[in-house]
C-alpha cells in the first residue's frame, strides 16, 4: 500500500508542477524572470527532489498521505479555477516591477487577492504532509516567505498606480492567501 500511495503522490506531484510550468510559457505575460523568480524556480527544483527522496526513502503515514493527496489536488483546482478566471488579464510572474494594467475581480479573485500564491502554498504543504518527515516543513517555510514578498510587492504595485483607489476598496473585500470570513 506504501508503495501504491508513493507512486499516487509522486504522479500527482509532478503534474501540478507541470501544470506549474505550463503557466510560465503559456499564462504569465512578463518579458523576463527576475533573479527572485528564477530563486523560486530553483526552490521548486531543489524541493522536489528533496520531497521525491523523502517519499521514497521514508515510511509515511497513511493518513497524512491521504490529506497531502487530498491538499495538493485541492490546489490544483485552485491553480485552474485561477488559470480561467486569469485567462484574458496578461498576469505577469513573481516579483515583476512593471505597474498592473487590471484588476481581476472574479472567480477565486472574489475571495483572495493571491489565489496562485495560496494554491502554491496549498501544493507544497500538502506534499509535505504526504512526506511526513521532519524536514518537511523546511521548504515550505521558504516558500511562504518567498510568495508573501512576492504578493507584498504586487500590492504595492497596485498601489502606485491609476488602479490605487479601486484596489484599495477590493482589498477591503477579499482575503490575502486566505478568503476573508464574516466581513462585508
Amino acid at each position: 500500500m506504501q508503495t501504491i500511495f508513493d507512486a499516487i503522490i509522486t504522479i500527482t506531484s509532478l503534474t501540478i508542477i507541470g501544470f506549474y510550468t505550463w503557466s510560465l510559457k503559456s499564462h504569465f505575460t512578463s518579458a523576463g524572470m527576475t533573479w527572485k523568480a528564477r530563486l523560486v524556480s530553483a526552490g521548486v527544483i531543489l524541493t522536489a527532489v528533496l520531497f521525491l527522496y523523502l517519499s521514497w526513502t521514508q515510511p509515511q503515514v497513511l493518513w497524512a498521505q491521504v490529506i497531502g493527496l487530498i491538499l495538493e489536488i485541492a490546489a490544483a483546482a485552485l491553480f485552474w479555477w485561477a488559470i480561467w478566471a486569469s485567462r484574458r488579464a496578461r498576469l505577469r510572474f513573481a516579483f515583476d516591477p512593471a505597474l498592473p494594467h487590471g484588476i481581476v475581480s472574479e472567480g477565486p479573485y472574489r475571495y483572495l487577492r493571491h489565489p496562485f500564491y495560496s494554491s502554491y502554498l496549498m501544493f507544497w504543504t500538502g506534499w509535505a504532509v504526504a512526506c511526513w518527515s521532519i524536514w518537511s516543513p523546511f521548504p515550505v517555510i521558504f516558500f511562504a516567505i518567498l510568495y508573501v514578498a512576492a504578493a507584498r510587492m504586487e500590492e504595492r504595485n497596485f498601489e502606485a498606480s491609476q488602479l490605487a483607489d479601486e484596489y484599495r476598496q477590493y482589498k477591503r473585500k477579499t482575503g490575502f492567501l486566505t478568503p476573508r470570513i464574516g466581513r462585508d
